[in-house]
């Protein structure tokens, strides 16, 4: 399995978690429950703000 994971931010209310770069369904927020990533059947459409690339593939 090829890909990447990355920090993302939730932009309502700053919690930080971990997502892979090619999701299959959507990631909502751990906290909120926001929208942090979508599928677009390929590489992941992030909602929130991506700070970190945490392991590069």
């Amino acid at each position: 399995m090829t890909g990447s994971f990355f920090t993302v931010e939730c932009a309502d209310c700053g919690n930080e978690q971990t997502v892979f770069g090619k999701v299959s369904t959507t990631v909502n927020c751990a906290v909120c429950g926001s929208t942090l990533a979508r599928p677009t059947g390929g590489q992941t459409a992030f909602e929130g703000e991506v700070v970190d690339t945490v392991e590069a593939r």
